[in-house]
């Protein structure tokens, strides 16, 4: 596996240049993260990861959604394509919302998600007969951090956390917070309204999707929120765990109580569920109609036969064995 040395954002980076390159991918309007955008790539290089495929396939697939399974998505192709080179596959990154938009519309054949598919969103697919399955891919845990040089904050309950980041509440200081604190100016940083991390960590922190205090530095970039942390000593913020884990010079990780004691997230806390509420699974949904397409049911197949090794690659937090089992059960009743 590789060193957890290269940035999510590095990888959405190069994901719009290859799009650059390869006259079959479909260009974007250039926005980060979990905003509409529409960069897509056609990925054709090779990888180590195994491959399932015993015959000669083609055709094309097309995937859109999450810039935070983006990365992932795009890494499966790139090794699935360099042993079937007939199938050229584009991932877009329009975000969560905007990918389920064009899947639900018929314009894609699998969709990535960083949260399950809403209410609303999932009629929009009923209305235009687009009957899915859900596929977990990988997991993410999403990390709270401050400033490194904060001495006084090691662990922060979830009613800490909400305290902090909601509307109704929104102290200036982290003394506000709690009394034991010190009078330090709190300065937050967080993804955009467009992020699905945004729209998971609202809901799992204020209890409703979206409510936030709206006077925080919001940045679809990651490294904008680790720079504006690491700059301020009153600084929190909140992002993917691996990005974290790749800055720990930068910024400090904290703990977070949700009710059962302080866990500090982790691969294995986010794994076997402990690190609540911040940790959460990434999915695939797809088209059932479209698994009567051979390279379609052959992608999803590399996917979940290669989950750990590109999720390590990419710098995810892997399913377990129970969680790839899961999904290959999915496929199966989906794909029969």
């Amino acid at each position: 596996m590789t060193k957890r040395t290269i940035s999510r954002v590095l990888a959405l980076v190069a994901l719009v240049a290859l799009a650059a390159i390869v006259a079959a991918g479909c260009g974007g309007d250039g926005r980060d993260d979990e905003s509409d955008t529409a960069a897509e790539t056609s990925s054709a290089a090779g990888g180590e990861t195994s491959s399932a495929q015993g015959e000669d396939l083609s055709g094309k697939i097309s995937i859109d959604g999450s810039s935070t399974v983006g990365p992932l998505v795009t890494a499966a192709a790139e090794q699935f394509q360099g042993d079937n080179s007939g199938v050229n596959v584009t991932v877009g990154v329009s975000g969560t919302g905007g990918g389920f938009e064009r899947f639900c519309a018929g314009e894609t054949d699998l969709s990535n998600a960083s949260r399950p598919i809403k209410d609303d969103e999932a009629a929009l697919c009923e209305k235009a007969g687009v009957a899915y399955s859900e596929f977990q891919v990988a997991n993410d845990g999403l990390a709270v951090v401050v400033n490194p040089d904060n001495d006084w904050v090691e662990c922060l309950t979830v009613e800490q956390l909400k305290k902090i980041w909601s509307p109704e509440t929104a102290p200036k200081s982290w003394k506000d917070v709690d009394p034991e604190f010190p009078d330090e100016q709190i300065k937050l940083y967080g993804p955009g309204t467009d992020s699905g991390t945004f729209d998971y960590f609202t809901d799992e922190i204020n209890g409703e999707e979206g409510k936030s205090r709206t006077d925080y530095q919001a940045a679809e970039d990651d490294n904008v929120i680790v720079q504006g942390v690491g700059a301020e000593k009153g600084g929190l913020g909140y992002f993917g765990l691996s990005y974290a884990e790749q800055n720990s010079d930068e910024v400090k990780l904290v703990q977070v109580d949700g009710g059962g004691g302080c866990i500090t997230p982790s691969v294995e806390t986010v794994q076997d569920g402990t690190y609540k509420p911040l940790g959460r699974p990434l999915y695939v949904y797809a088209k059932n109609e479209a698994f009567t397409r051979p390279e379609v049911k052959a992608f999803v197949q590399y996917m979940i036969d290669n989950a750990v090794p590109i999720a390590e690659e990419a710098l995810y937090v892997p399913m377990t064995d129970e969680q790839v089992t899961e999904a290959q059960g999915k496929l199966d009743e989906a794909a029969a």
